[in-house]
């Protein structure tokens, strides 16, 4: 049997999607899973030096690993009309967003590239995604990134939002948002890549026909949010482009990498070749 460490994050919807992998009601041929939980910025790096053989990273973070890792077609995290939003401790214009010190979860987030591609080049101090609420609410930002359930979650933490970079990606490109991606080690080859990949979509669908179940796997990864907010929540980015990037997914990483690199955020546009 193969080793494969599969990296992915600690939270409600890659729980949802990964559910039937872990309790073993899908399994992949031939090939030993082992689950590496750890916070996305934290798979980005790992992700630098291809440690994984399989990992969620963001979207934005491929452009650094197209050499060693191919894009996944099942197991992106897209919004349509929704994604990161900008929160802040009083209701604030979005003009001054520029010249406020913002929490982020990680430099190589998806999240925080669309900050820089909408609002320039604010100070920015890196915080663990779980902890910006508590950052902004104390003073030590004058805004919040928030990315996972905190999108739903923050005016229940009085937190005001600021910007929806969501909307405003769906504003300019009518696309879906690509913020997560699943990547295969490329040395792998071809068919192990192609099994791992058909796993990972039989596993999605599974959760899908079995929501009620999945669910109560995931809500343990909830950090106390209540069931019908873990189930929006998941079955927000746990969606038909989760279960196949197909044409328009495709079109938004293309888009996405190509905005980056006109505005000379990223060095170059990576290769599209998904498994």
């Amino acid at each position: 049997m193969t080793l494969i460490r599969i990296g992915h994050s600690p939270d409600p919807d890659d729980a949802f999607m990964f559910y039937a992998l872990t309790a073993g009601k899908v399994k992949a041929e031939g090939l030993e899973i082992q689950h590496v939980l750890e916070d996305i910025e934290s798979l980005n790096r790992r992700a630098c030096s291809a440690e994984l053989e399989v990992t969620a990273i963001s979207a934005a973070t491929y452009v650094l690993v197209a050499d060693r890792y191919r894009i996944m077609d099942p197991g992106a995290s897209m919004g349509k009309g929704y994604g990161p939003i900008l929160v802040a401790r009083e209701p604030m214009d979005p003009r001054e967003i520029p010249e406020r010190v913002v929490a982020i979860p990680g430099s190589h987030t998806t999240a925080a590239l669309l900050l820089r591609l909408y609002c320039g080049d604010p100070p920015l101090i890196e915080v663990a995604f779980d902890k910006i609420p508590k950052v902004v609410l104390e003073g030590q930002a004058d805004l919040g990134l928030l990315i996972h359930e905190g999108q739903i979650t923050h005016q229940a933490m009085g937190l005001h939002k600021v910007l929806d970079l969501g909307k405003e990606w769906e504003r300019d490109t009518n696309l879906p948002l690509p913020l997560g991606i699943n990547v295969v080690r490329r040395d792998l080859g071809e068919a192990a890549g192609a099994a791992l990949s058909d796993a990972l979509r039989r596993s999605i669908a599974y959760a899908h026909a079995h929501v009620d179940e999945a669910l109560e796997y995931a809500m343990k990864f909830g950090r106390g949010i209540d069931k019908e907010t873990c189930r929006r929540f998941v079955l927000m980015y746990v969606n038909d482009y989760t279960v196949t990037l197909g044409q328009e997914g495709r079109q938004a990483l293309e888009r996405l990498y190509a905005l980056a690199h006109a505005k000379g955020l990223i060095p170059h546009i990576p290769p599209l070749d998904p498994i």
